[in-house]
Parts: structure tokens; C-alpha cells; sequence
């Protein structure tokens, strides 16, 4: 659909709303207007900068230093000759930060597949391990070296939480990795992980959105995505419009929830010192 078709659709949606509202809006909660006014302008505003960005108009992001580092920790790897240990958290593929790190290894097994470097991918789960090797086999494919790729690089330890961080820590005291990356859900074994890959000289990037664990990787490695920094890596490196317009949506929604914010504290204020008759709080009432 084209900007004119767009522009005529939404027009036109429009106009029925507010035809179907004089006329009476039979069937409409008015209690939920406030809700659906909002889903309303945040679904439009994703919509704008999606389109925005499908247009190849410039959307400015700020660079993420732990994204750029990336390359280099594989450029490190490449010229000290040892394996990039790549680690996509313990947890299943139904966590949403599992997800983002399987995405963000296929850009990363992109990266190992251009400068020829080992890549030891382990993993806690068996669905993991899959989607992992089929992740790295495309990037490979993708990168002209499908001879390169083998699925042994991404291999299943166990689903124990502590044996799976021996298992890793074992690997890393062995092989000696000169780059160590966690992206995907961490529990107690982050600060395990990040401390031996700090005592063998790697340099460590994590990203992750566990609270908890935020402050253990900020000590004990290079870089950390924090919280949605993570799950926006994947546009970054990937480029991709709807991902980039996606990104820039939220981040506009943000801003007007926080400018309401704002702007309800200061009605309410001058609502209870008497300058104005008007309670910002019967009209955001959701019921």
C-alpha cells in the first residue's frame, strides 16, 4: 500500500469513527474511550515511523557501543587465532530474550563466516541448539561459505543450571577464547560465566534484560546491552526498516507517555490548588 492509499484508508476510518460517534455510538463503552484513543495513537505512531523508515527517509538511533564492539571482538579472535564462544542464555526458546540472542548470533556467525573464525556456540535446550544451528547455517550460506559450517559448532551441554555453567566455564578454561558473547536469559551462573572469561583475558560482551543480573555483567564485562538496548540489536545490525521503524515508534511512545505524564501531575496540581475545575483523573478513569 502506497502513501496516497494509506492516507485515503485512514481518512476514510476516520471519518466512519466519528460519523458512528455523533450518531449515537451504539455499542461503544464510552468508560473505554481513554483506552481506546490510546491504542489508537501508539498503533499509528509505530505505523508512521515504520513507514518512514520503509521510505529510506534517515531515522537517527543512537549507536549502542556493545553492538560495535561486536566486530571487534571478532576481529580480535580472528587475528589471535582462537574461537569466538558465543552463549544464547539457559533458557527455552518461549523467552523473549532467547529469542533476541539466536538473532543476534546469526549476525554474529555472519561476522565468524567472513573472517574465517571458529565459532562454539553452547546451549542448555534442545529446541535452542536447533533453531542456533539453523540461525548459523543461513548466516553461512549467506556469506558464501557453507563448507565452513558444521553443526557441531553449536552443541547441546545439558539443561542443569550449574552443570551447564561448569560445562561453559570448562570450555572457556580449555579452548581460551580470545572473545566471549552472552546474549538471552541469565540467572545466578552470569556472574560464574562473566568471571572465568575475565580470568582467561577475553574480551566479553553481554546483553541481557534479568534486572538481576544486569550489575554482574556491567562489573565483569567489556559491554553490556542493557534491558531493551538488547532487544534493539537486532535492528541495529540487521538494518531492516520495519525493525529500525519499530524502534524509533517505541521510542516516540515513550516520550508522549512520559509527556502525559507530565502533563497529568501538573492538571492534577492545579486542579487541587484551585486554578482550574477540571479532574484529570475522572477523565483517564478506565473502568
Amino acid at each position: 500500500m502506497n502513501d496516497r492509499d494509506f492516507m485515503i484508508s485512514a481518512g476514510g476510518i476516520s471519518l466512519a469513527f466519528l460519523i458512528y460517534w455523533f450518531a449515537g455510538h451504539p455499542y461503544f463503552v464510552t468508560e473505554r474511550l481513554v483506552m481506546f484513543l490510546t491504542i489508537m495513537i501508539f498503533s499509528g505512531t509505530l505505523m508512521f515511523y515504520i513507514r518512514k523508515a520503509r521510505r529510506g527517509e534517515d531515522i537517527f538511533l543512537r549507536d549502542i557501543p556493545g553492538l560495535k564492539a561486536i566486530e571487534e571482538a571478532v576481529g580480535r579472535s580472528t587475528e589471535m587465532g582462537k574461537p569466538v564462544l558465543y552463549v544464547p542464555g539457559i533458557m527455552d526458546m518461549d523467552q523473549v530474550e532467547t529469542v533476541a540472542g539466536v538473532i543476534v548470533l546469526g549476525h554474529v556467525s555472519k561476522m565468524t563466516a567472513r573472517y574465517e573464525t571458529t565459532l562454539n556456540v553452547p546451549v542448555s535446550r534442545a529446541i535452542v541448539m536447533k533453531a542456533a544451528q539453523e540461525a548459523c547455517k543461513e548466516s553461512y550460506l549467506m556469506e558464501g561459505r557453507p563448507d565452513m559450517f558444521h553443526d557441531d559448532m553449536v552443541h547441546y551441554l545439558t539443561d542443569e543450571q550449574f552443570a551447564f555453567a561448569a560445562g561453559v566455564n570448562g570450555i572457556m578454561v580449555r579452548e581460551k577464547p580470545a572473545a566471549c558473547l552472552y546474549m538471552g536469559k541469565f540467572y545466578a551462573e552470569s556472574l560464574i560465566l562473566a568471571e572465568t572469561g575475565n580470568s582467561i583475558g577475553a574480551i566479553q560482551i553481554a546483553g541481557t534484560a534479568s534486572q538481576a543480573q544486569i550489575p554482574f555483567f556491567v562489573t565483569a564485562c567489556d559491554y553490556t546491552l542493557i534491558g531493551e538496548e538488547f532487544f534493539a540489536a537486532s535492528a541495529y545490525l540487521s538494518q531492516r526498516p520495519e525493525l529500525i521503524g519499530g524502534v524509533k515508534g517505541q521510542d516516540m511512545i515513550k516520550v508522549i507517555v512520559i509527556a502525559t505524564i507530565l502533563g497529568g501531575v501538573l492538571l492534577r496540581l492545579l486542579n487541587d490548588i484551585g486554578l482550574i475545575n477540571f479532574n484529570i483523573l475522572q477523565f483517564l478513569k478506565v473502568t
